[in-house]
């Protein structure tokens, strides 16, 4: 952490400000282009000071976060982690469709527990289909089975890193307290706008191919008569020149009988 601390004070380190804003602005542009591609995000704090940030900020961009204990294995054995939020969705149908109906009591009870236990720790991945493109941690330290995952796995990792963390652990270090519930909000305030903007920034580029190809639709069609329409001038045109012979015809007999 040499390279982020601008001083060391009664034996407390200092962070520097003006690297801490050079790396959040360098993340925040990093993140700005996964949201464009249409790509996940997945957010993981489970400390107390970060859980409730993450709930609420999270939240309004509809990306997927872990605020509970991270499962581990949740990236590397992705395939699992999909099985349990199948058997969390079964039991949704279960409730609809009429089978708690002929449970028992007890049933219901362990079913509901189970359900709820799984809407605990998967509750915010059950969209997830695939693996994220990226991976944001508030504190390295307490989420480092994540953070091996991820690298494992060759995901992108951007995180808060203090100043008893490694920043050569992640991809996108924003060094900054990551104990102090302050610290959080405002990076996260940073970082989620900049994820609003790629997103609505892809809602654009959507909607302006949608449009190009409406107006090349449009032009193709007055430019390219259809067949039927040809045929049609093509008739009309030979009818034309048929009917002015006749006319040619029935004016040269009356000329004649004249004479």
């Amino acid at each position: 952490m040499a390279p982020y601390i601008f001083m060391e004070r009664n034996g407390i380190h200092i962070i520097d400000l003006q690297k801490t804003q050079a790396k959040l602005e360098e993340a925040a542009q990093a993140l700005k282009q996964i949201a464009k591609s249409g790509r996940k995000v997945l957010f993981v704090a489970t400390k107390k000071q970060a859980k409730d940030i993450i709930v609420e900020k999270v939240t309004t961009i509809d990306m997927p976060y872990v605020t509970e204990r991270w499962p581990g294995g949740m990236l590397t054995n992705f395939p699992t982690i999909r099985k349990a939020v199948k058997k969390m969705s079964t039991i949704d149908k279960m409730a609809v469709d009429g089978t708690f109906d002929h449970m028992s009591k007890r049933e219901k009870l362990q079913i509901n527990r189970q359900r709820a236990k799984l809407e605990k720790n998967l509750g915010s991945i059950a969209d997830m289909g695939r693996l994220p493109a990226a991976l944001f941690v508030v504190d390295i330290m307490k989420e480092h089975i994540a953070v091996s995952e991820a690298r494992r796995l060759n995901i992108p990792v951007f995180g808060i890193v203090d100043t008893n963390s490694d920043p050569e652990l992640v991809d996108f270090p924003i060094p900054a307290n990551d104990d102090a519930a302050n610290s959080i909000a405002i990076i996260l305030d940073v970082l989620v706008d900049a994820i609003k903007a790629g997103s609505n920034e892809r809602a654009l580029d959507k909607e302006k191919e949608s449009s190009d190809e409406q107006e090349n639709t449009q032009t193709k069609k007055t430019k390219r008569p259809s067949k039927d329409r040809n045929k049609s001038i093509v008739d009309d045109d030979v009818e034309s020149k048929k009917s002015t012979k006749k006319l040619t015809k029935k004016v040269k007999n009356i000329e004649e009988e004249e004479k």
